[in-house]
């Protein structure tokens, strides 16, 4: 069955930087399309950056220029570098898989547990 386990959640201060991470398995990584989300407390889910299977990146407006999407298909990897954090930043991350079409992603109904992202002021 499908799993993703995300990691790297955690306390950041503002202008700071964390780094997430979600293993992935019982899924053919490398031809699968992943992507983030984040919800806040109160908030709708929202998707934050996504990453086809060949690498194509997209963003958020929000997080453009500060977060970066990468994956390693050989670790059945996808990672999330966020850089310059803002306490608007804050939310419960998720992993999800998904794919791609005409460019645009599409979610699956695959998800991790979540990870905590704190930013204090």
């Amino acid at each position: 069955q499908v799993q993703l386990v995300e990691s790297g959640g955690g306390l950041a201060q503002a202008g700071g930087s964390l780094r997430l991470s979600c293993a992935a398995s019982g899924i053919t990584f490398r031809v699968v399309a992943m992507g983030w989300y984040r919800q806040a407390p109160g908030k709708q889910r929202e998707l934050v950056a996504t990453v086809s299977a060949g690498g194509s990146a997209d963003y958020a407006d929000s997080v453009k220029g500060r977060f970066t999407i990468s994956r390693d298909n050989a670790k059945n990897t996808v990672y999330l570098q966020m850089n310059s954090l803002k306490p608007e930043d804050t939310a419960v991350y998720y992993c999800n898989k998904g794919s791609t079409i005409s460019g645009s992603y599409i979610s699956h109904n695959y998800w991790g547990q979540g990870t905590q992202v704190t930013v204090s002021s």
